[in-house]
């Protein structure tokens, strides 16, 4: 029967967002925009810090992988959710939606452990800064960059591995309840016995985030102890500010994913989860650049010389 039921169902038909086509519409427009600026933007950093020597530190490094990684995430649900507004058929393979889930969760598993990366990186630059550059080296970078990817992706294929091959799905129940093929979406329409699937998912999406979240406060704690120390309130406040951004990414992004995944399962509600969903996967990864390019003077000063020196070539071509 379980195997019967692996087989017949070849694809699943994705709820979406809404069903009124001319909400659709809106939709539409308004997170293509949405997404092509968080291209623009996340693309933008990723090209200023590799080309200006002077943003070649270890902070704006982890701020580099950042950006990737939040178009990354970001793409892996809001293409399929586009074309979605604009198709009349809403259905996505099991091979395709595997691939959907292996990404999203590989690449928002690795954020949140970069995060914790770069709280480290925070705690290093504030508490040790003599030492800063000896610690944080290429060598150390690497692997935190590769701990961060593969913890992640881990997280991916466990979390698909799982769902696809431990999950019975019968024919007539293929209409997932939500924009993407999100895991919690798929064991609600599970045919057979989900425990271990809810077991394993509070279990792994548990330890990353709560993990990672303890490593970030232990960084913080430490950070505001020596920030304290401090006598000058000018020092202080330097030091709070190169926090600053951080901290406001952080909050963002592990608010919304704990209250997604980590509360009881009683209390999940298709609506709710698809604005929750909306709001990690689209609108945070189009906040991040923002919030690190407002609140930094280095990334600020790089964009108007870049644009000063624009102005000028233009300038110089126009008058030839």
């Amino acid at each position: 029967m379980g195997y019967e039921n692996r087989t017949t169902v070849t694809e699943f038909i994705l709820a979406g967002l809404t069903e009124s086509s001319d909400f659709k519409c809106t939709l539409f427009v308004l997170f293509f925009i949405i997404y092509t600026l968080t291209l623009v933007q996340n693309s933008a950093l990723i090209a200023l810090i590799s080309w200006n020597a002077q943003l070649c530190t270890p902070m704006y490094i982890f701020l580099r992988q950042l950006s990737f990684i939040d178009i990354c995430y970001s793409s892996s649900v809001t293409i399929k959710m586009l074309m979605d507004f604009v198709s009349d058929k809403t259905s996505i393979s099991v091979t395709g939606c595997g691939l959907q889930m292996l990404s999203y969760a590989g690449f928002g598993g690795s954020e949140c452990l970069l995060l914790a990366a770069m709280s480290y990186d925070r705690y290093v630059a504030i508490c040790h800064p003599l030492t800063y550059l000896q610690i944080i080296n290429k060598r150390t970078l690497i692997i935190l960059f590769v701990v961060s990817y593969l913890g992640g992706f881990i997280n991916g294929f466990v979390q698909t591995g799982f769902s696809f091959f431990h999950l019975d799905f019968c024919e007539n129940q293929q209409l997932i309840h939500h924009f993407y093929c999100d895991v919690i979406a798929l064991i609600e329409i599970s045919c057979g016995d989900t425990s271990l699937n809810q077991t394993m998912l509070f279990s792994l999406v548990g330890f990353i985030e709560l993990s990672s979240l303890f490593l970030i406060l232990v960084s913080y704690m430490y950070i505001i102890s020596a920030v304290l120390q401090i006598r000058s309130f000018t020092g202080r406040r330097k030091a709070f500010s190169t926090c600053a951004s951080h901290l406001t990414v952080v909050t963002l992004f592990y608010g919304t994913i704990i209250f997604m995944y980590l509360r009881p399962s009683s209390t999940y509600s298709p609506n709710q989860d698809k604005v929750i969903a909306v709001f990690y996967t689209v609108i945070i990864p189009f906040l991040n650049p923002l919030i690190y390019s407002l609140r930094n003077r280095e990334v600020k000063d790089s964009v108007r010389k870049i644009g000063f020196c624009i102005i000028q070539t233009f300038g110089s071509v126009a008058l030839l």
